[in-house]
């Protein structure tokens, strides 16, 4: 959810740089965003990857057996 003002910034984002829909917008503003921080994220990357918490092969919390909380 974005307010009006979000909403506007995205648009003027997009009419500026030509795009075609706000998603390629808010897709481009994503990928601009990661690289200013330098996060290294590549294509293929489970997004379980960038998680808080280690996860197992399985997706379980490393040390949980049971996955549980």
């Amino acid at each position: 959810m974005l307010s009006p003002e979000e909403l506007a910034a995205v648009d003027d984002f997009r009419f500026k740089h030509r795009m075609p829909t706000r998603a390629a917008a808010v897709r481009e503003l994503l990928k601009l965003g990661l690289a200013a921080v330098g996060s290294d994220a590549v294509p293929g990357v489970k997004s379980s990857s960038f998680g808080v918490f280690g996860r197992g092969p399985d997706g379980h919390t490393q040390g949980d057996p049971d996955g549980g909380s």
